[in-house]
């Protein structure tokens, strides 16, 4: 679990990354202009900043060479907009930034970015420590049975007949059995993946927006089965 703060002045775009990186189950701060971005990174250092170019009191390049020559950029920056030139992208990395994402930004892209920035500020931390590496944990294997009782073990293939009705009720319309069993397929494979989005995505064969609305609509408690910080 990792602290980002995210800095955007459009409302829409704040709300949205800040649901999808808590969804990975990080922290998020938010601000919407430069003032608010020094005032959150002056209260706690982040581990992450993703910066908005366009901003209008202080652009994210000034705010980026501004903690660059103050001695502020100790965490990974990167930079976001919709409408910077290259020559923009190419300066901001010159100043500092890890990396630029082009909006609209797509899931799977938000998602690398922000591990390879931890990834590289985790090495850098256990550089400091003298450790040889900080990794990620992940939530154990789970059954299937395990996954769709709580933990608890279901009966062997030979008993189970009259228990089946108990775990899906088959007595009722084809789209409510449907919606039960997709929940518990959903449950299982993000409590098996620890929590990631993007790894169940890859399982299930959906695409990442469709999933993530599919288990709203389902009722998929996604706090369940996060990953655990290192």
């Amino acid at each position: 679990m990792a602290n980002i703060l995210v800095v955007d002045d459009e409302l829409g775009i704040r709300d949205l990354l800040s649901e999808i990186l808590n969804d990975e189950g990080h922290n998020v701060e938010l601000a919407e202009n430069a003032a608010q971005a020094r005032a959150a990174r002056g209260r706690a250092r982040p581990d992450l900043v993703l910066l908005d170019i366009w901003m209008p009191d202080t652009d994210g390049v000034t705010l980026l060479k501004e903690w660059s020559t103050g001695g502020l950029l100790t965490m990974p920056v990167i930079m976001m907009s919709g409408h910077a030139t290259i020559e923009t992208a190419v300066e901001a990395t010159k100043i500092g930034a890890q990396s630029f994402l082009e909006k609209p930004i797509t899931m799977q892209k938000l998602l690398k970015a922000v591990e390879t920035g931890l990834a590289r500020t985790g090495s850098a931390i256990a550089r400091k420590l003298g450790l040889p590496g900080l990794g990620i944990q992940t939530a154990p294997e789970l059954t299937v049975e395990a996954a769709m009782t709580g933990g608890q073990s279901l009966p062997t293939a030979v008993d189970i007949g009259p228990q089946a009705r108990q775990l899906f009720e088959l007595d009722k319309p084809l789209r409510d059995a449907r919606d039960e069993f997709e929940k518990s397929y959903f449950e299982f494979h993000l409590a098996k993946e620890g929590g990631s989005m993007t790894r169940v995505a890859e399982k299930t064969g959906l695409e990442r927006t469709h999933l993530y609305r599919k288990l709203k609509q389902l009722g998929v408690d996604l706090s369940r089965g996060k990953r655990s910080s290192a």
